[in-house]
């Protein structure tokens, strides 16, 4: 039995060890957000928090988070009040087909959640294992960016609109 937080809540899982992250959250907890792309950890559409850093989930083992916090997609939004970095993203029209959209999103909010005011490299950066096959990087880069010049607390639960 390995038990870990989950979107804020304790739970636990008799799966063996090393099942990956991925599967347990989607399968086992039936947290569909975060995707399978590569399942070797290179394309980013799986990407979790786990102690608030961006990690692949797909290489990631489940004994590895025992004890540790991790949040999905799903966990990133206050009930029906989206984060901000969500926010953004529909204020930009970033997601395209949306497959990448859940990894990257997370990817951008552990950024920002570590840096408010990101510059360009600071951004390729962190998004550099994202990979977006419809090329959306152009709306990524400036939904991101309007984040940190409008100066929104990012992790803010009160945080009503970002800025356009």
């Amino acid at each position: 039995m390995i038990s870990f937080t989950l979107n804020g809540q304790q739970v636990d899982a008799d799966l063996p060890p090393d099942t990956p992250l991925l599967w347990v959250v989607r399968e086992h907890f039936g947290l569909s957000g975060s995707k399978f792309g590569c399942g070797k950890g290179l394309c980013g559409a799986c990407t979790l928090h786990i102690d608030g850093a961006a990690t692949r989930s797909c290489v990631m083992p489940l004994a590895a988070v025992a004890g540790r916090a991790v949040t999905t997609i799903e966990g990133l939004a206050q009930g029906e009040q989206l984060h901000p970095v969500q926010q953004a993203w529909l204020a930009h029209n970033v997601p395209q087909c949306g497959y990448c959209q859940p990894g990257q999103i997370m990817s951008a909010s552990a950024l920002l959640a570590t840096n408010a005011k990101p510059s360009d490299d600071d951004i390729d950066a962190a998004m550099s294992g994202n990979l977006c096959r419809c090329g959306t990087y152009p709306r990524i880069r400036k939904a991101i960016k309007s984040l940190a010049a409008s100066g929104v607390q990012q992790f803010d639960p009160k945080v009503q609109e970002v800025s356009q």
